[in-house]
């Protein structure tokens, strides 16, 4: 079964590491040692590097060489998002540049007042969503993100420490369920959600669709909040792009046929999600068998 186990690349030794080049020598030391980790994680890692190779040969349809040069170039591009998210939560925001393709988009529906849900995915950065929605902070509207408790202890362990001068709140996904009032409370509210929308853990209900050629489970949940409320759908992908500059896509589903059911959204969710990939294939950043390969190739 297509499942995430929960857990996202990175020690708590390894941040450690990044954070201390950060702070007393600079973003492009930080960088340079990424060399080294990349080329760790190729050897080490041998599962990750596998899915990864997996994704570019089979998905993508690239050569065998072209395919193993983009497992390095794919763990290089995720190490630079993981050290730009540490940098900026750090107050050095002002070394980046962020492009706001997305505003006109972004900015009506906050400014509508209905809340709303956001699906983003495990692709670019969409983490550092935070810092984008603080231009909207004069709006009087909330922004929660919805993570798990993994996401959330690195977080506030490694990224976001110093940086709680942010109006984005979470909200954390837990065993007892309490985050579904949570969750429907602020859309009462008219409180944003902003959720990614693309990993499924077993045990939780499902549905699949079609990505990239081959049918995925994606988790129920967010689909059917939307369906079941009503509420404006938004996704938005934030991608990094040359340098030290970020972009932020808001594309709007097309959803006409009415009833909405979470069918229709996870299909628009798809389509948007395989475009973004194909246009950043090396910022796909589920580094899991997503597609069952290895079982069908054992």
């Amino acid at each position: 079964m297509t499942q995430w186990e929960g857990k996202s690349k990175g020690t708590p030794l390894g941040y450690k590491i990044f954070i201390f080049f950060i702070k007393n020598i600079g973003l492009n030391a930080a960088y340079f040692i990424l060399y080294f980790v990349a080329a760790y994680f190729i050897v080490f890692s041998f599962s990750t590097t596998k899915t990864s190779y997996y994704f570019f040969r089979k998905r993508l349809k690239q050569s065998v060489s072209l395919a193993l040069i983009n497992v390095y170039r794919n763990y290089f591009v995720f190490g630079q998002t993981l050290i730009d998210r540490m940098a900026i939560s750090f107050g050095l925001k002002d070394k980046f540049t962020f492009t706001h393709d997305g505003r006109e988009k972004i900015r009506p529906f906050l400014e509508k007042g209905e809340g709303g849900i956001i699906f983003s995915g495990h692709i670019g950065s969409f983490n550092i969503a935070r810092y984008f929605f603080d231009e909207f902070s004069n709006l009087d509207i909330k922004v929660n993100m919805v993570v798990t408790d993994q996401e959330h202890d690195q977080i506030k362990e490694f990224v976001g420490a110093v940086s709680s001068n942010t109006y984005m709140k979470f909200i954390v996904l837990k065993e007892d369920m309490s985050h579904i009032f949570e969750m429907n409370a602020a859309l009462s509210n008219n409180e944003i959600l902003i959720f990614a929308a693309d990993r499924y853990v077993e045990g939780i209900q499902s549905l699949e669709h079609n990505f990239f050629g081959e049918k995925v489970k994606f988790p129920l949940g967010p689909y059917k909040l939307a369906a079941r409320r009503k509420k404006p759908i938004l996704f938005m992908f934030i991608m990094k792009g040359k340098g030290k500059r970020y972009d932020l896509y808001a594309l709007k589903p097309v959803l006409e046929e009415l009833p909405v059911q979470p069918a229709h959204i996870v299909s628009e969710y798809c389509k948007s999600m395989e475009m973004m990939v194909r246009k950043y294939p090396l910022q796909w950043f589920n580094f899991y068998d997503y597609w069952d390969d290895f079982s069908k190739d054992s």
